[in-house]
């Protein structure tokens, strides 16, 4: 018996940006970029570093929301034949790159932050405390937008995580500003600072580690390799799987390429509907798009027979 081969390629329908996604990252970059006005405006009129600083982190998170909403648009146009993905990768770039902009970004917020706390300056603390209070309004509502789509995309809970913690990063600043006006303590603004990094650094670290990995097509979060196996070795028919690749697409789609290896004498026929159950059981476990190439029992596979 001949070594048998066929190639099963399975495209499940493109996991595509809900509509409201659209609505909700033109909003969410209307609204921020008015507050970074605000800020900027309001943080040189009356020398406050807390206020420029996490101006800065919002100018960041704007620009974010910018890449990532081109991302998503760049998502809906159709492969072609130099690029027979589509654009989809573009999204995990995106992400990489709104990583290492915010990271940038607290290096010289934090350079500043300890020259003003070896000099701090007296400073209005009323002032900030109303403007960064409208802060917690505008993050809060913006993060909101991005709650419901917050799992199912990467660059989504990007939003979604930077915004909130521009929320609390500006309740912080509201509590400083009361503590400045009673309390006089000029050194808080310079602290608030360095705060500030702190929580960039925190909430955007893993968001680095995810983009990196995947952009080195690694396996993404959402997928187990182990997992992907043990549930294919329950599927009636099927011996081993094995050669097995998964990478993603995009921050929304994953795909895998893989060796099935079926018994002896399983037919054409059954062989069809042995990779047609797998597929519908890969698809529970994350996986978009599927190629396989099936084996018989006992026989080696072309890269097998490279090794030997």
């Amino acid at each position: 018996m001949e070594h048998s081969h066929s190639h099963g390629h399975h495209h499940h329908h493109h996991a595509e940006a809900p509509a409201n996604l659209n609505t909700a990252f033109i909003i969410g970059i209307s609204l921020n970029f008015f507050f970074v006005v605000i800020e900027v405006i309001t943080g040189i009129f009356i020398h406050s570093l807390a206020l420029l600083s996490d101006a800065g982190h919002n100018l960041a998170d704007v620009g974010a929301l910018i890449l990532s909403l081109f991302a998503f648009r760049l998502l809906k146009v159709k492969s072609n034949e130099n690029y027979t993905y589509g654009y989809g990768k573009t999204s995990i770039l995106v992400a990489l790159l709104n990583a290492v902009i915010l990271l940038v970004s607290i290096g010289a917020i934090a350079f500043e932050a300890v020259r003003r706390l070896l000099h701090p300056e007296p400073i209005p603390g009323t002032t900030i405390a109303i403007v960064a209070a409208i802060g917690i309004v505008i993050n809060a509502s913006s993060a909101l937008l991005f709650f419901r789509d917050r799992d199912k995309d990467m660059n989504v809970k990007g939003a979604y995580l930077h915004l909130m913690s521009d929320a609390v990063v500006s309740l912080a600043i509201v509590v400083g500003g009361i503590a400045i006006y009673f309390l006089h303590w000029y050194w808080l603004d310079p602290l608030m600072s360095v705060g500030i990094v702190v929580v960039i650094l925190l909430s955007t670290w893993q968001l680095l580690k995810d983009s990196l990995r995947l952009s080195l097509d690694g396996v993404p979060e959402n997928v187990d390799v182990a997992d992907l196996k043990t549930a294919a070795l329950k599927v009636k028919g099927v011996k081993d799987l094995h050669h097995i690749h998964v990478w993603a697409l995009s921050t929304r789609e994953n795909a895998l390429t893989a060796h099935l290896v079926l018994s002896a004498e399983t037919t054409l026929e059954e062989e069809g509907k042995i990779k047609h159950n797998l597929k519908h059981q890969l698809e529970h476990k994350n996986i978009h798009h599927i190629t396989l190439e099936t084996e018989r029992e006992g026989q080696l596979c072309e890269d097998e027979k490279h090794e030997h």
